[in-house]
C-alpha cells in the first residue's frame, strides 16, 4: 500500500510540474510577441521636478526614442505636466509616487495634509531625503494616505497614469508593507507598477509571497551608476542595446537640459544624476545613433499602456 500510494505521489509531482511548465507564458508572449523578442520601454524619470525636466522629456517623447515617462505630483512643476497630459493623452505619463525629497536645500513635501502624514515629513514640513529616514519613521497608513493623495490629484488635473513606479525606490526596501500599499494602488487603479525580476529574486520571501496573478513583473529594470557616467553615456548605453536580452526591459533615465535651473538644483551633487548627467541622457535619446542602434539589435519599442492592457478585463 505504501509503495502504491509513493507511486501514485510521484505521478501527482511529475504531473503538476509537467503541466505548469507547458502552462508558462513569458510576458512577452501575453503582450503578443515571440519569447525570443527583445522588447524595450524608454523610460524618463523625475517629469515635474523642475521646467528644465519637463521641457527637455516633452521633447524627448515627441520627437525622441523616449516611450514613456513619470511625473512627480508633489514637486512644484507638477501643473506643467498636468496640463500637457490632458492635452496629450496619447503620451504615455505614470506616477513616479514620491515619499523623500533629495535635492538639498531644494525641497519638496507632501501633497495630503502634513498633520495627517506627520510620519512622512521632517520638523519643517517636507520630505525626508533618503529613504532610510524615511523608513525609520513612515507609518504604513500614512504612507497610504500620501500617496492615495497623489493619485487623486494627478486624475483631477487631467493626469491619467499608464502605470506607477517609485522615487528612489524608498517603498522596495524599508518595510514590505509599504511594498504591498504599492502593490494593492496598482491593483484597485487597474495600472502595472514597475517591479523587476531581478529586485524580487534578491528580496525577502516575504517581498515575493506579495506577488500575486494580478500584478505584472517585468523581465528587468536597467538604469546608469554614476560609474556608467563617468565613463560616458554613449558608451554605456551602447554597450546596453547591443546586449540586450528578450524579454520586456525597462531603462530607467532622467532627461533635462543643463542651464541654470537645473544647476541649480543639482549643485553639491556633481556626478549624482546632476544636470550633465540628465543632459547627457537627453543627447543621447534623441540622437540618431540611439534610433539606429536600436534597429541594428533588433529591439522592439513598447509602453507601460501596452503593458497595461494585459490588467484590463
Amino acid at each position: 500500500m505504501q509503495h502504491k500510494r509513493f507511486l501514485l505521489s510521484c505521478f501527482c509531482l511529475i504531473y503538476l510540474t509537467t503541466s505548469f511548465t507547458q502552462n508558462t507564458t513569458t510576458l512577452a508572449e501575453r503582450l503578443g510577441y515571440p519569447a525570443k523578442t527583445k522588447l524595450l520601454i524608454i523610460h524618463a524619470d523625475d517629469l515635474a521636478v523642475a521646467h528644465a525636466e519637463n521641457q527637455a522629456s516633452i521633447k524627448a517623447l515627441q520627437q525622441g526614442a523616449v516611450t514613456s515617462a513619470s511625473v512627480m505630483v508633489p514637486c512644484p512643476w507638477f501643473p506643467e505636466m498636468a496640463a500637457f497630459a490632458k492635452a496629450h493623452p496619447q503620451h504615455d505619463l505614470g506616477l513616479h509616487l514620491t515619499l523623500s525629497s533629495e535635492w538639498l536645500p531644494y525641497r519638496w513635501g507632501p501633497v495630503a495634509p502634513r498633520s495627517e502624514v506627520s510620519s512622512l515629513v521632517d520638523a519643517n514640513g517636507y520630505f525626508y531625503p533618503d529613504c532610510a529616514a524615511f523608513g525609520a519613521k513612515a507609518k504604513a497608513e500614512e504612507v497610504e494616505r500620501e500617496l492615495r493623495a497623489q493619485i487623486e490629484r494627478a486624475k483631477a488635473m487631467g493626469l491619467e497614469p499608464t502605470h506607477f513606479d517609485n522615487h528612489m525606490r524608498c517603498l522596495f526596501y524599508q518595510n514590505p508593507l509599504f511594498f504591498e500599499i504599492y502593490l494593492r494602488l496598482g491593483r484597485e487603479y487597474g495600472v502595472p507598477v514597475m517591479v523587476g525580476r531581478e529586485f524580487l529574486n534578491n528580496a525577502p520571501e516575504t517581498y515575493r509571497q506579495l506577488i500575486t496573478e494580478r500584478d505584472i513583473v517585468v523581465d528587468r529594470t536597467i538604469t546608469a551608476t554614476p560609474k556608467d557616467f563617468k565613463g560616458g553615456m554613449a558608451q554605456f548605453y551602447t554597450h546596453v542595446f547591443q546586449n540586450m536580452e528578450a524579454g520586456v526591459n525597462v531603462l530607467v533615465m532622467h532627461t533635462a537640459f543643463e542651464n541654470d535651473e537645473m544647476t541649480g538644483m543639482t549643485a553639491g551633487f556633481p556626478g549624482l544624476w546632476d544636470a550633465a548627467w540628465r543632459q547627457a541622457d537627453y543627447d543621447f535619446f534623441t540622437g540618431a545613433s540611439c534610433r539606429e542602434l536600436l534597429k541594428a539589435n533588433g529591439i522592439q519599442l513598447i509602453t507601460w499602456r501596452e503593458v497595461g492592457k494585459l490588467l484590463k478585463p
